[in-house]
């Protein structure tokens, strides 16, 4: 019955399944492989919002790295599972996530020292890993860019050698911003040449990939009449045509301390976290955590105040958003002096919800996606 359907509407069902369903029909026929596996059909699945949001939590217990994964649908915080990574790779740190994969940086478990990243797929358990460019100079610092290209499904990391914070000697041989771009289609690196940033630019932050364009927070660090200046910025990156962009902030954010800023995704949307410098407003009772501002663009950057974060307790930091716009908090617990409580903050309410007990959290949001589903060079574990 099914075969006697035309094959594009065939095509516009399979959009509508889930992953498990779609893993299996690769083994109907050539031709529903071939589709199943096309970057088209990959494109047009992943961006289906029948697909559910998943959170990806790590984090340490009783020095122990953990990992959780949540189902952010109607039963969170209920499903829940513990994935497992991938042996490639030893004491992994988490660069960031797009199009339903996973990108981790650490050590080869096979040779001394060397720096590799693992791309992973958690929906159906495949993942890649690529050994990382070494760094030529001891005063530089590496920081890992990740995204996979909206157009062609390509995925991308990009390895961002910068000159370290506190470094003098402008003129000093190695001082200079060297991207080199993974692109897994050609299965190595390439250098960028032009549209470089400028070497006073620091990246300080971790990612968040919005769209097209992976974005983070930076600083930038001059010398005027030998008086030291610093003014905070985002830096962009457009995974599709591999240029880089300064993002100016309001001079209020461009110029509070740097560790009070932090970036986010929030539906899809960038938005820019403002802490509060003492951690509370002597004006009001609750304490205010942090203002959450939008970044849209139009024909120039505009940055609307969303809603302020305040509670009574000792709110350290926001680590994500829930799909619906909740946000996820890292907080202080009071019953253990080193441990700290992930929970999920209401706004209106002003109440939380305790999730996780532990240390160092990181929450990457991703949804079930095919991409890696069909690579020759994937690896299952």
């Amino acid at each position: 019955m099914f075969d006697e359907l035309p094959f594009h509407i065939q095509e516009e069902i399979l959009k509508t399944l889930p992953i498990k369903s779609l893993i299996q029909f690769r083994s109907v026929s050539k031709a529903w492989k071939s589709l199943i596996d096309s970057s088209e059909f990959i494109a047009a699945h992943s961006v289906s919002h029948t697909q559910p949001q998943h959170l990806f939590v790590s984090y340490t217990d009783e020095q122990v790295p953990k990992y959780v994964s949540f189902v952010d649908d109607d039963s969170f915080p209920q499903h829940r599972f513990v994935p497992s990574l991938p042996l490639s790779i030893r004491d992994p740190r988490i660069v960031g996530s797009s199009y339903g994969l996973l990108c981790f940086q650490g050590d080869s478990p096979s040779i001394y020292r060397r720096m590799i990243a693992v791309v992973l797929n958690p929906s159906i358990r495949k993942s890649i890993a690529i050994a990382l460019p070494d760094m030529l100079y001891t005063n530089h610092l590496i920081v890992l860019g990740f995204g996979v290209c909206p157009v062609t499904i390509d995925t991308k990391i990009i390895q961002i050698t910068q000159l370290r914070w506190g470094s003098e000697r402008k003129s000093e041989i190695g001082n200079f911003w060297e991207v080199k771009v993974y692109k897994q289609s050609s299965g190595k690196f390439t250098s960028l040449s032009g549209n470089l940033p400028s070497i006073s630019i620091h990246i300080m932050g971790p990612q968040v990939v919005i769209g097209k364009s992976i974005y983070w927070c930076a600083v930038d660090c001059t010398t005027v009449d030998s008086v030291f200046k610093t003014r905070n910025l985002i830096m962009s990156f457009d995974i599709t045509n591999e240029k880089f962009e300064v993002v100016v902030l309001p001079e209020r954010l461009a110029i509070i301390t740097f560790s009070l800023l932090s970036v986010s995704k929030l539906r899809e949307s960038l938005v820019i976290l403002e802490y509060n410098k003492s951690g509370y407003n002597d004006t009001i009772e609750e304490q205010v955590c942090c203002t959450v501002w939008m970044v849209e663009r139009g024909v120039e950057r505009s940055f609307t105040k969303l809603f302020n974060i305040k509670a009574p307790g000792d709110l350290m930091r926001a680590v994500g958003f829930r799909r619906k716009g909740g946000p996820i908090m890292e907080v202080q617990d009071y019953t253990f002096e080193s441990t700290e409580e992930l929970v999920v903050y209401e706004p209106n309410s002003e109440l939380s919800n305790h999730l996780i007990s532990g240390y160092r959290f990181t929450v990457n949001s991703y949804i079930e996606t095919l991409v890696l589903v069909g690579g020759s060079d994937c690896s299952s574990y």
